[in-house]
């Protein structure tokens, strides 16, 4: 099974976009193409020279379309069976991720998505949110998941495919969980391997100015895509009243319940409800779609 390898750039991190290139093409088990998009800029020249069998390409969008965007670009032109797709300021712990990778999808047909363990490179104790599950306590533990990290993760091309790859409209937040939700409900499987780590930075996702708005935006057109009618409104109220009890910032939440104004307001995209057998498989699951 070919691999590529899908990384987005704003291109002002050369260093850290020489070694996220590197990682993905030193893999053992290599032949490893590399597809660098330049979300609304130049894609800058790299040192990272790919080994014979593996190849470096980059494309350049015109303007900032946004993660899901950049990704789906990404997966258009690239030629893997499966993909990985990396942050450009990451980078992959292990030289056997590809002959990990490549082995799990070769025998797991049902298999559409690894998401990957994110460790600290200084030794921090990482981020809860980088657990895709609701018991994150030990990150070690591989499991069973109804969501993925977008930036740290191999995905099945043909799945993403199938499912209609990630929600442009979102721009930034819950598009993984939109494409994990939809791929639950055509039969595949989404899987936590702790075995499989990434290293990236401790930043928190508040570092985006429109970290409040976008994320309460595209909650409720999660909801409005994907969930039955009376499950979306249980899992927006059950968010306003976590928001409320985690939030003490009168700013945040101003930006939060406009975010939450604007998702219901405007088009959320084509709707496709899944249908009360996947709600019930994903409560078995441990996470029920009103959480």
């Amino acid at each position: 099974m070919k691999i590529s390898c899908v990384i987005l750039t704003m291109g002002n991190r050369v260093a850290e976009l020489d070694r996220a290139v590197e990682s993905a093409l030193n893999q053992i088990d290599g032949d490893i193409e590399v597809v660098i998009v330049g979300n609304g800029a130049d894609v800058p020249k790299l040192k990272a020279v790919p080994p014979p069998g593996s190849s470096i390409r980059t494309i350049r969008l015109e303007q900032n379309s946004g993660i899901p965007a950049g990704r789906n670009r990404g997966v258009e032109e690239c030629s893997g069976d499966i993909v990985l797709f990396l942050d450009d300021d990451g980078w992959y712990a292990s030289q056997k991720i590809a002959a990990h990778v490549r082995e799990r999808f070769a025998t797991e047909p049902d298999l559409a998505v690894i998401s990957f363990r994110v460790m600290d490179p200084e030794g921090g104790n990482g981020q809860r949110r980088h657990v895709p599950r609701l018991r994150a306590g030990d990150p070690e533990r591989s499991s069973p998941v109804t969501t993925f990290l977008g930036g740290a993760c191999a995905i099945r091309r043909s799945a993403f495919l199938q499912v209609g790859g990630l929600p442009e409209r979102f721009f930034y937040a819950h598009e993984e969980t939109d494409l994990a939700w939809r791929l639950l409900g055509e039969g595949y499987r989404i899987e936590y391997d702790a075995e499989m780590v990434m290293y990236h930075p401790q930043v928190p996702p508040t570092r985006h100015a429109d970290f409040y708005r976008l994320n309460a935006r595209n909650r409720v057109w999660l909801a409005r895509r994907n969930l039955p009618w009376p499950l979306a409104v249980l899992y927006l109220l059950d968010w306003i009243v976590l928001t409320l009890i985690r939030e003490r910032s009168g700013e945040a939440l101003r930006a939060w319940f406009k975010g939450f104004a604007e998702g219901l307001r405007e088009p959320a995209g084509e709707r496709r409800p899944m249908t009360w057998k996947t709600a019930w498989r994903m409560l078995r699951l441990g996470r029920p779609p009103i959480v």
